[in-house]
């Protein structure tokens, strides 16, 4: 006689997966703080509930945090973009390697986030509510270019969710 066993693992992201992969982020933006000078504890701390919120309803696209020169990122920028991994497994990297000793004057820090197609079907209602626990709210502008390129470095995942890291490279 024999038998079979199937294991099926079912995985909701929750508020615990968001900080997870917020927290990772945030340490990223503390190690460009402690290299550049920039952002304040304070933007970092914003920029962490911001994150933590769009992940957990679904509504984070992209969202790079770095510096700008002419309009454009440059060295160190980050980028983190949203995945549903759809029960595939990704890597969970520990945050770190960014870029020191690159030359920022002349050069301010900035974000940029792109929202995802969920935010933009959401009801009114969901949006209100969202905006209201928002530590900012963000304006519309053109997404800056890059002088350089764009290199994937880190994943930071949970919960079947996953942000795939991006740094600024120079050419």
């Amino acid at each position: 006689m024999s038998t079979s066993y199937a294991l099926t693992e079912s995985t909701a992201f929750t508020v615990t997966h968001a900080r997870h992969m917020a927290s990772k982020v945030a340490t990223d933006l503390k190690r460009v703080q402690r290299f550049y000078g920039d952002p304040s504890d304070m933007r970092i701390a914003n920029y962490e509930t911001e994150l933590i919120e769009l992940l957990k309803a679904g509504f984070l696209s992209e969202v790079t945090y770095g510096y700008q020169r002419n309009g454009s990122w440059i060295e160190p920028t980050l980028r983190y973009t949203a995945k549903d991994l759809q029960g595939m497994a990704a890597n969970d990297d520990d945050p770190g390697k960014v870029c020191a000793g690159t030359d920022v004057s002349n050069a301010s820090f900035c974000s940029f986030l792109t929202y995802s197609s969920a935010y933009y079907t959401a009801s009114e209602a969901t949006l209100a509510a969202l905006h209201r626990v928002l530590p900012f709210s963000r304006g519309d502008s053109g997404e800056p270019g890059v002088s350089g390129y764009f290199s994937p470095d880190r994943t930071y995942s949970a919960g079947g969710q996953a942000l795939n890291r991006q740094s600024v490279r120079s050419w």
